[in-house]
């Protein structure tokens, strides 16, 4: 699993979360800063990531138009590094996490 950050989020977070989600990016490492929700979102679901963020919009989008891509949203989340205890811990977490959403 690859994750997507959000604008509204660290891009530090990359490099705090790197040995467990190697190939994740940020919107602005990617050029997509100041870009419209549908434009993240369609770049998520070509890159197969999972968009992090904690503004509802990406919540409400999933709604509407389902998955790919997943979202993990946490609205009010603050410090941001506590997003980290959000997320699966180990690769056998990420698995266990990943099967539970296939069966749903």
């Amino acid at each position: 699993m690859s994750l997507l950050f959000d604008e509204n989020l660290s891009h530090r977070l990359i490099r705090r979360l790197e040995a467990a989600y190697p190939r994740s990016e940020h919107v602005e490492l990617v050029g997509l800063k100041g870009q419209v929700d549908l434009e993240v979102w369609e770049y998520a679901a070509h890159h197969d990531a999972t968009i992090v963020s904690k503004d509802n919009d990406f919540r409400q989008l999933s709604f509407l138009r389902g998955h790919p891509p997943k979202v993990i949203c946490r609205e009010g989340l603050r410090p941001t590094f506590a997003l980290r205890s959000a997320l699966p811990r180990s690769a056998s977490g990420r698995k266990r996490a990943d099967s539970a959403e296939t069966k749903s």
